[in-house]
């Protein structure tokens, strides 16, 4: 794909304009403002900037664009929907399809609901708790992420200084300190510690959320299994939050994945086809608190759940399309193996190298880690050269791949070719990562 050019006037333009008046959409992979960049367009598993370099795509608008950019399937479908209008704030038979579709999929899912982004559905489904099991306080895992609700921004990946476990630690300004005491944190993995949290908390939770796949940290066995059984023993609902993971890693999810079923559940990215929508679902017993009618004969009462924009037909049709596209034979197969290639070259090239690194996660969502310590939960995180990683994101880049800042997304549009170009970058980024200073240490 060539070196990548030097960023042309046109897009140093636009950044500064965006700079000045909308900061928070400047984004590169890393925090480097060198790393920045404008994009002019996408198609299939292809980004291109204003200055016309191309990438091979593995952040993928961090994770929605599971079929790739443009899929025509998922541009037909929203074309033929437009001129019938974008959206009503009322039922419309695309968005009741797509329910019973979801309900068909998703283990867990007896009833549905639609939000606009995972966000809300995270957000929602925690309300959803607390309304059914009438306490206030939630557990969730030490790195975790569950959206921007002040109920989420709570010890999650961000978190430089943890606390003892059950302290939270609030990961943004703003977020009232009466939030602190509502939140309860424990180590991922570490099913003795959270078993016993829940024991001794029991009586004030409503509810424990996890994400099944804590960004690329993997469930150790029994883990989810584990933490099934003590939420149910003490009738405390659990909740996955599977944003990412939702018909990612099967077309039934995490649930299908690890064969746990939780009692509500959060979905997003995956089946959106880059349309804003997500899904919250669960257990009838549960979700009909968000029915009016039947929430007025309940004691719990009605949970207010609704958005403008909720359930609109153009995201609906969209992500049908998309579901259609990820019901055909072999996807799911071609997704893994295309994966799992990556990273084993990924592995091999770094331990080949000398390079002390840990590649981690399931194959259309994995990240290198660079430490020689295992990685099975967020404070095993905290040993991993994050300046390598940065500069291993930087020198992907310069050779023509585009990752997150904390993960690898693989799409179904991602082919032979691009694996081909991938590994021709990997190796190439890991022999920099291997010349050293005149001290003798990896330059970063």
């Amino acid at each position: 794909m060539g070196p990548r050019r030097p960023r042309s006037a046109r897009e140093a333009a636009l950044l500064e304009r965006a700079a000045r008046h909308a900061p928070a959409t400047v984004r590169g992979p890393t925090t480097s403002a060198d790393q920045a960049l404008v994009v002019r367009e996408a198609r299939g598993s292809r980004i291109v900037d204003w200055s016309g370099n191309e990438y091979i795509d593995y952040l993928l608008g961090s994770g929605p664009m599971l079929l790739g950019h443009a899929h025509p399937a998922v541009v037909a479908a929203v074309r033929g929907q437009l001129e019938r209008g974008s959206t009503y704030l009322l039922a419309n038979e695309p968005a009741i399809e797509l329910a019973e579709e979801i309900a068909n999929a998703v283990p867990c899912a007896e009833m549905v609901c639609f939000n606009g982004t995972g966000s809300e559905s995270t957000f929602f489904a925690m309300r959803l708790a607390r309304a059914y099991r009438r306490r206030d306080r939630i557990l969730k895992f030490e790195g975790a992420f569950h959206g921007m609700s002040d109920y989420a921004l709570m010890s999650n990946q961000w978190t430089a200084a943890p606390r003892d476990y059950p302290r939270p630690v609030p990961n943004s300004a703003g977020i009232p300190r009466a939030i602190e005491g509502e939140v309860l944190v424990a180590p991922f993995n570490d099913i003795e510690t959270t078993a016993a949290l829940i024991e001794a908390h029991h009586d004030e939770l409503a509810g424990v959320i996890v994400e099944p796949l804590q960004r690329t940290i993997a469930p150790r066995p029994g883990f989810l299994a584990g933490l099934r059984e003590a939420t149910t023993r003490f009738g405390i609902p659990l909740i996955f939050d599977e944003v990412v993971t939702g018909f990612r890693l099967a077309f039934g999810g995490a649930q299908e994945y690890y064969g746990v079923v939780p009692d509500l559940c959060a979905l997003g990215k995956s089946i959106s086809g880059g349309h804003p929508i997500s899904v919250l679902c669960g257990r009838a017993e549960i979700m009909k608190l968000v029915d009016p009618a039947a929430a007025a004969r309940a004691e719990s009462g009605h949970v207010a759940q609704t958005g403008t924009f909720s359930g609109n037909p153009i995201s609906a049709v969209a992500a049908l399309a998309t579901l259609a596209e990820l019901r055909k034979p072999g996807v799911y197969g071609r997704l893994f193996a295309t994966g799992r290639i990556l990273m084993t070259a990924l592995q091999r090239l770094l331990d080949d190298a000398g390079i002390p690194a840990r590649v981690t996660g399931e194959p259309p969502a994995f990240e290198v880690w660079f430490t020689e310590r295992e990685i099975t939960d967020f404070r095993s995180t905290l040993a991993a050269d994050r300046a390598m990683h940065a500069r291993f994101t930087a020198l992907l880049l310069e050779r023509g791949v585009l990752k997150a800042h904390e993960k690898f997304f693989v799409s179904t549009a991602h082919d032979d070719e691009d694996v081909r170009l991938t590994l021709d970058a990997f190796a190439s980024a890991v022999d920099a990562l291997r010349e050293r200073d005149g001290n003798g240490r990896t330059s970063v």
